[in-house]
């Protein structure tokens, strides 16, 4: 397997035009794959308000790229995020602190939350599949980043804290609304979020947080490549309806979701990727399917 992961690590390395970000590498490894690395390794990649704007302006971006069907997001250095960097609070404290009239005050703390929920939002409304792959820790902001994501998979080392009770606050982007929706236990997110313990990769598989666990970072990287590069062979009118129809699914009734793809479907069923699809099974193999971009 190792010539194939340094392969992987070749052919990430070059930077992508128009993606230039002081916090984020982003490359091309595969067609039509995209990855992103949260970069700061220096700093345990910990969230700075830097980093948070740029995710959100990164996958605002990929959102609208034709070139881009599917996305891995990962992370430099030895952990994945050491969660909110300590200079924000600091910043938030600042706002508390300050001689402002208390409804100013607010204003000014709200703004700030709603910035950082939209920016993680971003990875949510971006209609291109989303894998986050996860090594060593995950903490705090870095839950609410990866419950934003479609695919979560996690290294042997990885381990994941909501961490947020032990700063003296209540989780605020994204955590508490997404987490119990995607592992449908909650008293384990209760239990999770109130006493701020740590859930190791065996037991976040178990529970369904991520769907595969690897052995090292190496292998983690390349499986959450292979499996973006799979999904991006597929009609992107398809895949992109999927998402949007599973987005809207977990938070409407079963009825108002069948609404929801039926009116979807009526035109998208018309695109010529579900002829060129029918025509590439029908062939047993002997043809591939090639979608024109989206």
């Amino acid at each position: 397997m190792r010539p194939a992961v340094l392969s992987i690590r070749t052919m990430s390395s070059p930077p992508t035009d128009g993606y230039s970000y002081e916090t984020l590498a982003v490359s091309v490894p595969k067609e039509n794959v995209f990855h992103v690395q949260l970069n700061r390794p220096d700093k345990l990649n910990a969230l700075n308000k830097v980093l948070w704007r740029e995710i959100g302006e990164c996958f605002n971006q990929l959102a609208d790229d034709s070139d881009c069907r599917a996305v891995v997001l990962t992370a430099a250095g030895r952990m994945f995020t050491s969660g909110i960097d300590l200079s924000d609070l600091a910043m938030l404290a600042g706002i508390v602190m300050s001689d402002d009239d208390l409804a100013r005050k607010c204003r000014a703390m709200r703004k700030v939350i709603t910035t950082y929920q939209e920016s993680f939002t971003s990875l949510e409304k971006c209609s291109k599949p989303i894998i986050a792959a996860v090594h060593n820790a995950c903490v705090g902001g870095g839950i609410d980043l990866i419950c934003s994501a479609d695919i979560r998979y996690c290294s042997s080392d990885a381990w994941f804290q909501v961490k947020e009770v032990d700063v003296g606050l209540a989780a605020d982007v994204g955590t508490l609304q997404r987490l119990p929706k995607i592992i449908g236990n909650e008293s384990l997110v209760r239990e999770l979020s109130f006493s701020a313990r740590k859930m190791f990769s065996s037991e976040a598989l178990q529970c369904g947080f991520v769907s595969r666990i690897f052995a090292d970072k190496e292998s983690l990287v390349e499986g959450a490549l292979d499996m973006a590069s799979t999904i991006a062979s597929k009609s992107p009118v398809a895949v992109q309806t999927t998402k949007m129809a599973l987005v809207h699914a977990r938070d409407h009734s079963v009825q108002e979701g069948l609404d929801y793809i039926g009116n979807l479907n009526m035109s998208m069923l018309q695109s010529e990727d579900v002829r060129i699809a029918a025509m590439a099974e029908m062939s047993k193999g002997k043809s591939k399917a090639t979608f024109s971009k989206l």
